[in-house]
């Protein structure tokens, strides 16, 4: 098997080392010609691509696997949101023709608005903000595609190494909705559920990555910034808008079990 791993960053970085550790050859990308002997040396076959791309012979090299995992978020800043759609037209365009059987497009639980209520793989999102806007669509593209068998991982909130959720609201005074529950997720849950994606058959299309665990936002959020020294927020305590993930595909059809499942267990041993 050759599965192409494009945008080695935190994630996708972390998800081409676990397959290069089971033997399996991994194309990377990056738009960083500093992280190109980065990735040669855990063994990734490093490959400089900024999308949309024009390097034809790059492509064609990178383009070359059984399984595609695409792992670019959008960024966040104005005026970027064509242009996302735009690269994730172009990729489409190159699974296609290089007949591509697998894609896996990463996305994220924004795409559920903060609606007062519990979701799971089978309901319609209507996202509430520009970047869950943004991302649905995306996921739509690649849903309508009928060339390649698609799988969508929603991960929530990312947790791990570069990812303190004891600096989120660190020092912040009064911040509101301190009763909303988290839908956070571990990066070595991350990795471990894509592997499982990736290795294992499965047909869903839509598939949640949320640790079953969802504490109020204020519980967590002091207690992660106590664990880390950093001077301690402070919450309304109110429960305004909220919602819940509930990842059913991986706990009934994969049977997957969460590395964390319990976030102040986690906090405690981290």
């Amino acid at each position: 098997m050759i599965v192409s791993v494009l945008g080695c960053g935190w994630f996708g970085f972390e998800l081409a080392k676990a397959l290069v550790k089971q033997g399996i050859r991994v194309n990377g990308s990056t738009t960083s010609s500093d992280k190109l002997a980065q990735l040669s040396e855990v063994r990734i076959h490093p490959y400089l691509i900024a999308l949309p791309s024009t390097d034809t012979k790059v492509d064609e090299e990178f383009y070359q696997c059984d399984v595609l995992v695409i792992a670019i978020p959008p960024k966040s800043r104005s005026g970027e949101d064509d242009l996302y759609v735009d690269k994730m037209k172009s990729i489409i365009q190159a699974a296609t023709t290089h007949q591509i059987k697998r894609v896996i497009l990463i996305s994220s639980t924004g795409v559920y608005a903060n609606s007062n209520r519990k979701f799971t793989e089978t309901d319609e999102p209507m996202p509430d903000t520009a970047s869950g806007k943004i991302l649905l669509q995306a996921e739509k593209l690649f849903l309508t595609e009928s060339s390649f068998q698609t799988s969508i991982i929603r991960f929530g909130g990312l947790v791990g190494p570069g990812r303190d959720p004891g600096r989120f609201f660190a020092g912040k005074q009064d911040v509101p909705n301190g009763q909303a529950p988290v839908n956070l997720i571990h990066q070595n849950d991350c990795v471990s559920i894509a592997l499982a994606v990736i290795t294992q058959p499965i047909t869903a299309s839509i598939i949640d990555a949320c640790s079953p665990h969802h504490p109020p936002k204020q519980e967590f959020y002091k207690m992660a910034a106590a664990r880390s020294g950093l001077p301690l927020p402070t919450f309304v305590d109110e429960l305004q808008s909220w919602k819940i993930v509930d990842s059913q595909v991986l706990t009934y059809t994969l049977h997957y079990q969460f590395q964390v499942d319990n976030w102040f267990a986690w906090l405690t041993e981290a």
